[in-house]
């Protein structure tokens, strides 16, 4: 049996282009989905629930202090087993849900880090794989790290930036910052694009985006040693329809159970 997991920051709630992103998801069919950015869906719940019936899955949304809400989607019939959210100790939020599975538990983690501060970024990286870390349980953290791979060459990519979007990925030596996926992979988790993916890694920029963005990888599906090595396939889901629909792609993965 293969379960399919997906990530996606749907920029701002989605607004007019969430017809778009729900078409997405009923076309990838995910089990389990993570989603970032979802701007007023806490504020005013129909349009969480017409996400959830549109989608045909049940929804934990995580509340943000004072950023963006973030939310771990699950298709039937899967279930979510238990469930908590963290609105303090990370820039947005983010959603912990234990989801059922023919393999046994499943802790998947939706967060959203920091996005300009790269010190803080790494704070909430470190936090987040000591918490969740575990040689002994399936894990998947995922979503919108907004970090540097520590395996790729960034220099060309920063250096197209306005200085203004430079800093967000720039260490206090004026380097590349890639503290906070170094920091997961330190507390065990596997970047599953790195280990099984396929084609271009990059999520951003889209036809969509901002001038804040240059070619990176910033959306991850990271995993624990117990889910990595049932991994299959990763890939960014890169189309005409999710081109449009986002400032970021998707990025899918398949795991066998």
């Amino acid at each position: 049996m293969t379960l399919r997991l997906m990530t996606w920051n749907i920029k701002n709630g989605g607004g007019d282009r969430l017809p778009e992103i729900i078409r997405v998801i009923h076309r990838e069919q995910p089990d389990v989905l993570c989603l970032q950015e979802l701007q007023h869906f806490h504020r005013y719940g129909r349009r969480l629930h017409a996400l959830a019936q549109e989608a045909g899955m049940a929804v934990h949304l995580a509340p943000a202090g004072f950023a963006q809400p973030v939310a771990v989607l699950v298709r039937p019939p899967r279930r979510i087993l238990r469930r908590s959210a963290i609105r303090w100790r990370t820039h947005h939020a983010v959603a912990i849900a234990v989801v059922e599975t023919t393999a046994g538990p499943l802790t998947v983690v939706s967060a959203h880090l920091n996005p300009f501060s790269p010190y803080r970024r790494y704070r909430e990286a470190r936090w987040l794989s000591a918490r969740y870390g575990s040689a002994r349980r399936m894990t998947l953290i995922a979503g919108d790290m907004n970090g540097l791979d520590p395996d790729g060459d960034h220099t060309a990519t920063l250096d197209s930036l306005h200085s203004l979007f430079q800093q967000r990925h720039l260490g206090p030596d004026g380097a590349p910052d890639t503290r906070a996926i170094a920091a997961f992979r330190a507390g065990g988790f596997t970047d599953l694009w790195q280990s099984v993916g396929e084609g271009d890694g990059r999520t951003v920029p889209t036809g969509f985006a901002g001038r804040e963005f240059g070619a990176m990888r910033l959306d991850y599906l990271l995993a624990s040693p117990l889910l990595a090595a049932r991994a299959q396939r990763a890939w960014v889901v890169r189309d005409d329809t999710t081109t449009h629909a986002s400032d970021h792609y998707p990025v899918r993965a398949d795991i066998t159970l």
